[in-house]
């Protein structure tokens, strides 16, 4: 990840958590998962913006780690609806010279949606506009475990002294590394909390919580996020222009 430096008058780097697919089809009387059919044309409109933008990072919550626990026929919709979106937004993808990529696990994703991945990843890999990143059996404690292990396993094996282990070992080591830093989190749908996203990523994020459920999340509300988080100021721990004492955030 890129050292902290000055906010630059968009965010750099955009992560959102795409909620409230379900609540969104019920409320229409409608099966959860037509939700989330609908939320592809809010991830066409996300990227089309943040193309607009020159925003040079969108990442995007497809599946935490704990959305296994959903129902299996409800799993099986997403896994397809992830294939389908692999497959025929290539032309979006290349359109706009997205660049793919996706953090998280790969050992429990069907094997025909890696595959798709695979073709998508390498077919965007020399494209040099927004790093399109999906967040596919993600969680943020379980990216942060994988990273201490393989720094433990480093300082048994005798390769690097415990003592010596900095802040750049584990950016070095994250999902993320070849990423700035998140600047912005947004989250749809209402709630109010991150949900084991991006836990060492966000430390100095922007946080922005938006009423609007995914399904209907489009360009204007993208841009008001946007206009929102360049109003604010970001102090990274010290002062800001307004400040005349000392605050402890």
């Amino acid at each position: 990840m890129n050292d902290k430096a000055d906010t630059p008058d968009d965010p750099r780097h955009v992560a959102i958590i795409m909620d409230g697919n379900g609540r969104w089809a019920q409320h229409r009387g409608l099966p959860r998962i037509e939700g989330h059919r609908r939320g592809v044309a809010s991830v066409r409109a996300a990227c089309e913006t943040a193309t607009a933008r020159g925003i040079q990072a969108l990442t995007l919550y497809c599946l935490s780690s704990e959305n296994w626990k959903r129902p299996q026929d409800e799993l099986d919709f997403l896994m397809a609806l992830l294939k389908q979106y692999l497959i025929e937004e290539r032309r979006l993808i290349m359109d706009q010279a997205l660049r793919l990529s996706t953090i998280g696990r790969r050992d429990r994703v069907p094997a025909d949606v890696i595959e798709e991945l695979r073709r998508t990843e390498e077919m965007s890999a020399g494209n040099d506009g927004t790093r399109l990143v999906l967040a596919i059996d993600y969680g943020g404690q379980d990216e942060l475990l994988r990273v201490m292990r393989g720094l433990a396993s480093r300082a048994r094996a005798g390769d690097l002294d415990p003592a010596e282990i900095t802040l750049e070992h584990i950016n070095g080591n994250l999902d993320t590394c070849d990423l700035p830093d998140v600047d912005l989190l947004i989250r749809t749908g209402g709630d109010c909390r991150i949900s084991n996203y991006l836990l060492w990523q966000i430390s100095y994020a922007e946080l922005y919580f938006t009423p609007t459920p995914w399904p209907e999340f489009r360009a204007e509300h993208f841009v008001e996020a946007i206009e929102d988080f360049r109003r604010r100021q970001r102090r990274f721990g010290g002062l800001g222009d307004a400040d005349d004492d000392v605050r402890l955030a």
